[in-house]
This record gives structure tokens, sequence and C-alpha cells, in this order.
């Protein structure tokens, strides 16, 4: 942990900026129009999720650790902080993981942990490796205790029911099953305008799914102690794309269960310091397309298929046959990828998604 001014001095030392403490909390607004005939994908059972929701307010329910990783986020820090406090699900810690900042982060942090007490707030010194890294690295942390754990951006906006909505659809999940929860986002602007929703996926959740595809961004991903275990078995220190593309990679390939959330209850912020923004817009999408053609698609599934040989021991026998056939597609001659590609099985959530495996697959870029 970060061991730096007393209890209380960071507010007088940087007054410049003080706590809003008469906030106003995000209230869930009623999306209409955007998700007809939503339902949730799932690879395991699909409990009575508002049930178990309102089990998830109780003041005893599961005490869930907020991992958020902060890198000069002094513009949108505090309506993030302010945006967890006003959780109805209060049993919460939030467990800050700075990499570096030369900006008023730390000190923010650090009046949120006056005000607010160590109970609820803590600071940690990250690795300063990229946000992968800090990602990674925070949540196989040995010293931070939960029952549940969420990967937390530090310029986002989170609903009112965003913890308990995933804390009841895990606590549905038995104990020693490796469970994620994930879900859609509502992208705001900079100044906090809505933009419209990330892209709404149907198709299930599945390894075969994983191997081409993240379908949930990190901020909106929520684990039970069992997946926890599971990426610290896998270890901090593997090469990897991204941290919620090989949490979905890694729970899935074990037979885990995973929940995808139609209903958006993070408010991603679209701005110039995004280091992965959203991909729903036909900008974004270009942006992949020259991606591919320049061969990072197929540099990204190399790097994952080398993170999931080094634990080929726990993936089940299924998933093992779709990883070598998913190799030995890569390797061979267009027609042998053109066939193998459907025999591999994996697959894209979208038509437009597909079309682009396909493309992929023809100019050797999978």
């Amino acid at each position: 942990m970060i061991d730096d001014h007393s209890k209380g001095t960071s507010c007088s030392i940087h007054g410049g900026s003080r706590v809003n403490e008469t906030l106003e909390c995000p209230v869930k607004k009623t999306i209409t129009g955007s998700m007809p005939g939503a339902a949730a994908i799932t690879t395991g059972r699909h409990e009575n999720v508002a049930d178990a929701t309102a089990s998830a307010n109780k003041p005893d329910a599961g005490r869930v650790a907020v991992l958020m990783c902060t890198y000069n986020g002094q513009g949108f820090l505090e309506k993030q902080l302010q945006s967890i406090q006003c959780q109805s699900h209060g049993n919460w810690h939030v467990a800050i993981s700075d990499d570096g900042s030369s900006d008023a982060t730390l000190n923010i942090a650090n009046r949120y942990r006056y005000l607010w007490g160590e109970d609820k707030v803590s600071l940690w010194q990250g690795p300063c490796q990229g946000f992968a890294r800090n990602f990674l690295s925070f949540i196989c942390n040995r010293q931070l205790h939960a029952d549940y754990f969420a990967w937390c951006d530090q310029d986002d906006i989170w609903d009112q029911g965003k913890l308990a909505a995933a804390v009841g659809w895990l606590s549905t999940v038995a104990q020693d099953v490796p469970a994620l929860y994930l879900g859609r986002t509502e992208l705001i602007s900079e100044g906090g305008e809505p933009m419209g929703y990330s892209p709404l996926f149907r198709r299930p959740a599945s390894f075969t799914n994983a191997l081409v595809q993240n379908i949930g961004g990190g901020n909106t991903m929520v684990l039970n102690r069992a997946a926890r275990a599971l990426l610290q078995e896998a270890g901090e220190h593997l090469h990897i794309v991204s941290h919620d593309w090989w949490a979905y990679l890694l729970i899935t390939g074990v037979g885990g269960q995973v929940f995808y959330d139609p209903r958006p209850y993070v408010r991603y912020r679209q701005h110039g310091g995004n280091l992965v923004g959203a991909n729903s817009s036909w900008a974004a999408r270009m942006v992949r397309l020259r991606m591919l053609f320049k061969g990072r698609f197929r540099s990204w599934n190399q790097i994952n298929i080398a993170g999931l040989e080094t634990v080929r021991h726990r993936l089940t026998e299924e998933n093992r046959i779709a990883l070598d056939r998913f190799k030995a597609m890569r390797a061979q001659g267009l027609a042998g990828r053109l066939l193998n590609l459907k025999r591999s099985g994996v697959y894209r959530q979208t038509l437009l998604g597909n079309l682009g495996l396909i493309m992929a697959a023809v100019i050797r870029e999978i």
C-alpha cells in the first residue's frame, strides 16, 4: 500500500479541490426502444435475477472489493468515487492502484480515504507497466480479501444498482464455480452527455466466442472468489492483450459461468484520454479493419493462445479440442483455413463480425 501523508493532511495541503459531500446519485434510466426483446446470454443457469438483486441489497450481502486503477485521472475521479458511494449494495471497499500519476489523482484519493475511512478506501502502488498489467496484478494481490471483485475505471459513472445486479447473479452460482458477470454500457461524452449504447450481444457467451472476441469491458466485470483464484493461479506476469479478454477466455475455458447483462449499469465516458474506447461506431470499425490488415488481430490471437497453453491442464476437454482446432486452422493454407474455420466452432456475436472473421481467414490474419 502507498504510505503517504498522515491521515487528514492531504485536504489542508492540497485544498484547491474540495469534495462535494452533497452529491446527487446517478439514477438508473429506463431504456426505451434500444433493446427490443433483449435477453441475457449466459454459459450457465439463468436464475431470477430480480429476486437475487433484491437479496444483494441486504446489509449483510457479500463484500465487494472495487479494484480501481488510476493514472492521471483528476478530471473525472471524484464523480466515479461518488457514484460508488451511492451504490444500493453498500458492502464495498474501494482499493485504488495508482500507476504513477503526476496530477492531483493521489490527492483526491487520499481525501476520500480520510473522509470515508480506511475501511472504505485504500491506496496502492501499481506496477507502472500499463493498464492491463495494473488490473491483472491488482486482482492477483493476495492482501485484498472480499467475496466479489469488481474492476473499475477511473472516469466512468456507475448507476446505483450496478453492484447489486452483479452480486445478485453471482450469489446464485456455487462458490467453487468460477463465475463472471459482465454487461453492456451506456456511452457518454467527456462532459457526460448520452451518446448511445455499446452493442447488444445475443449469442451465447462461450470459449469459442472468447477465442476471437471479448464481449464485455473490464469496467462492467465482477468476479467471484473462484474466478479470482483462477486468475491468481494463471499468474499476474503473463503477457496478455487485455485483462478483461483474458478473464473471459480463462473462465469460459475452464467451464465457468458467464452472465452478460443487457441492461447498462455503467456510463462509459468517451474522451481523448481513453486507452480503450467503445467499438460501436463506424469510425471504430474502420480502425479495427486497418488493424486487421496490419496483423494486429493475428498477433492478439497468438498472445491469447500462448497464455492459454500455460493453463491447458485447467481447460475442459471440449475446450482443449476447440483450442487445438483453432491453432491448426491458423497454420493451414487458404482452402484449409476456410474449410476448418467453421469446424473450429469459433464465432463472433454479429453478422458483420463474422464476415470480418472470414476476411481475416482469407488474408491469413486470424
